[in-house]
């Protein structure tokens, strides 16, 4: 069987531009952005942060599928799970007829209906290496659409992985990268993996590294984030640390610290270049998007803090963390989550979702507006438009003041 693969698209992106603009743009977001990120009307204030929402790799991947329905028109089209954690653009997939497979553990089960001569989208998280081993065999085309992040995390993986360390993921388990990415160790013979999801879960790997904690109890706390046959005594001998590169930095630099000291706690200061590698591989995006709350969070007064992404979407949940210490924070996935009486969100730190009353206050108010990067600037500003008319604004009026002084800038001889 012949197989087909495509990593860079197929230079159809003037042709789907247009319908892309009009899906994930938004004139409201262009407006406040031409305001310098801040608006102040009739006593509401409203911030965005200066960077968020789609990153270059999520608006690469958007981009591809779109392509990929062009090229193929008559060809089933399947997506081997979520193109990234964002409902809206996944259903807008689903309407182009494009297959969102459920996600399934075995890829023998995942991928059963595919066939020869069908399409199957990798989405911007990568795929297992058996994943792709499997697809390859059934003579489907691919486009991989992994994000260039990702790609460099697999590559770091691979060779600590080569050199006899166990790989240290800071990440979720059962996310798809973190298992993408868990699955590059085992392609040597002996590769292990551990995988740790925050401060507490590391703090329990530098105890044991410390002979303060049994290794059964790792076993049973790590028993479905760790390598089959995982053994702590052995296994943590050598270890290279990575993340998943939507995780909160600093976090992933907290824990990077903690297992460095535990490692010369237990083998000595000399013998920490041959037993212990680490790297920062949180990608650029997460970062920026990290720091510009930061200095939202740092740059003024805000009553409140409206987060917007799928639920399950680390780097938006790792935006949600970082401002719930600070300000009153609610993560939502779109405007119809919010009203005049409750808003309905998922809190900071886990949980399902939940309801609060009297979440928008009476008066002035200033409010911060961010985004995971896996949102489009079209549900932001469907987020904004809703904020001004609880409040009886129409952010439509920003929109045409923003045109109208381009025009007037124009006409005046001034750069638009």
């Amino acid at each position: 069987m012949s197989q087909v693969y495509f990593q860079k698209g197929f230079g159809l992106k003037s042709e789907v531009g247009p319908l892309l603009a009009t899906s994930y743009r938004s004139a409201v977001v262009d407006a406040i952005k031409a305001r310098g990120f801040d608006v102040a009307v009739d006593g509401l204030r409203l911030k965005l942060a200066r960077e968020f929402g789609f990153c270059y790799g999520v608006d690469r991947a958007v981009e591809y599928a779109y392509e990929t329905r062009r090229r193929f028109p008559d060809r089933r089209i399947f997506l081997s799970g979520e193109i990234i954690h964002n409902p809206d653009v996944n259903r807008r997939l689903r309407d182009m007829e494009i297959v969102v497979l459920t996600d399934e553990r075995d890829p023998v089960r995942r991928y059963g209906s595919v066939a020869e001569g069908d399409v199957m989208i990798l989405p911007a998280f990568g795929v297992t290496v058996a994943e792709m081993e499997l697809l390859r065999t059934k003579g489907c085309v691919l486009v991989d659409t992994t994000c260039g992040s990702v790609l460099n995390v697999w590559k770091m993986v691979h060779r600590w992985a080569g050199d006899g360390f166990t790989v240290v993921i800071h990440g979720k388990y059962q996310h798809e990268e973190t298992r993408a990415t868990a699955s590059q160790a085992l392609t040597h013979p002996g590769g292990r993996y551990l995988c740790v999801r925050d401060v507490a879960e590391a703090d329990l790997v530098c105890e044991f590294l410390r002979g303060h904690v049994a290794a059964a109890a790792l076993q049973e706390r790590f028993v479905a984030a760790v390598s089959q046959g995982f053994d702590f005594t052995r296994d943590l001998e050598r270890i290279g640390l990575a993340n998943q590169t939507t995780m909160l930095m600093s976090e992933s630099l907290d824990i990077q610290h903690r297992l460095r000291v535990a490692m010369i706690d237990r083998y000595g200061e000399a013998a920490l270049a041959e037993r212990f590698r680490a790297f920062d591989t949180i990608c650029s995006a997460t970062q920026d998007r990290q720091d510009a709350v930061r200095a939202m969070l740092d740059g003024g007064r805000l009553d409140l803090m409206v987060v917007v992404g799928g639920y399950n979407s680390s780097n938006t949940q790792a935006l949600a963390g970082m401002c719930a210490p600070r300000v009153p924070t609610f993560h939502i996935e779109c405007a119809e989550c919010l009203s005049a009486d409750v808003i309905r969100h998922r809190a900071p730190h886990g949980g399902g979702e939940q309801m609060t009353p009297g979440w928008l206050p009476a008066g002035p108010v200033a409010i911060g507006l961010t985004a995971g990067a896996s949102t489009p600037d079209s549900i932001i500003g469907a987020v904004v438009e809703q904020i001004f008319s609880l409040r009886g604004l129409d952010a439509r009026e920003l929109v045409q003041a923003h045109s109208d002084a381009a025009l007037a800038a124009v006409a005046g001889g001034e750069p638009a």
